[in-house]
């Protein structure tokens, strides 16, 4: 049985508390992550992801976008315990601690690359998303995270004028293109309220407060120019660990699954392959 330290990666970048968000923004572009451990002296003590920043855009503070208390496994459970707590959770990472000290990650990444080498043959086609958003090629990103954030989506696969896959544009791919854009806003806070008698004689402090904002901005510029353009397609009877090996060689989370005629029928994650193992 394949156990988790087998498996796990070990070169584990973490962020620590007291922190900013910027610092787990930046160790998620530079490292190709999605989650960062968080540490407080030496201890695991939360775990911050992209979706966590992406959705709170003006929190600045690690402590307050982390997830407190995160779920974890030993380095000696096996991948088949990591998948089943992987996807009862819905999680793509996962820290491996061991006697409370931070030893590693284990992915779905990781997972899939064993599934790779298993020989599984059957067929995709239960694994099989068929009920999903996709673009245009055209399409502006920022318009597109707006699309993926309303559809509470991860991916979605990009379509060209004559509605053939020509690429797939995921959160990752999202976060690469984002900047943190710092702005300055202004309040106005009265001092008076219309129930106060001299407010109708305008006698009334007005304080002006100025404070920073940052937010997380995407350009306009067409998804095409950052969407995932080099994978090959998958049809509904590809074997698992075939796919699982297609994903592994392009390094990619998802894969279009296509009719014979190249027509977009759905999508296989790789977050779904790794229920083999339950």
């Amino acid at each position: 049985m394949i156990k988790v330290e087998d498996v796990m990666t070990r070169d584990v970048v973490f962020a620590e508390v007291p922190g900013s968000r910027d610092t787990a923004l930046k160790i998620m572009k530079d490292r190709g992550v999605t989650s960062v451990p968080v540490v407080k002296n030496h201890k695991l003590v939360g775990i911050v992801t992209r979706g966590d920043i992406f959705r709170n855009p003006e929190e600045d503070q690690i402590a307050l976008l982390m997830t407190r208390q995160p779920v974890f496994v030993s380095p000696n459970a096996t991948i088949n315990d990591a998948a089943h707590i992987l996807v009862e959770n819905t999680f793509r990472r996962m820290p491996v601690v061991d006697d409370s000290e931070l030893v590693g990650f284990i992915t779905v990444t990781d997972i899939v690359s064993a599934i790779a080498d298993m020989d599984i043959g059957t067929p995709v086609d239960e694994y099989i998303i068929r009920e999903i958003v996709a673009v245009w090629e055209m399409t502006p990103v920022d318009v597109v995270g707006e699309i993926m954030k309303l559809a509470n989506a991860d991916a979605s696969p990009v379509l060209d004028s004559a509605n053939k896959v020509v690429g797939i544009v995921t959160e990752s791919a999202l976060l690469k293109a984002s900047k943190i854009e710092d702005t300055t806003e202004k309040a106005d806070l009265s001092a008076g309220s219309d129930e106060d008698a001299w407010t109708w004689e305008a006698v009334r402090d007005t304080m002006r407060l100025y404070y920073g904002v940052s937010r997380v901005e995407l350009p306009s510029v067409p998804v095409k120019d950052i969407m995932m353009a080099e994978y090959e397609s998958i049809y509904h009877k590809t074997g698992i660990s075939e796919c699982a090996r297609q994903m592994r060689r392009f390094d990619v989370e998802l894969l279009p699954v296509v009719t014979a005629d190249e027509k977009l029928e759905g999508i296989i994650k790789d977050s779904d392959l790794v229920k083999v193992l339950l």
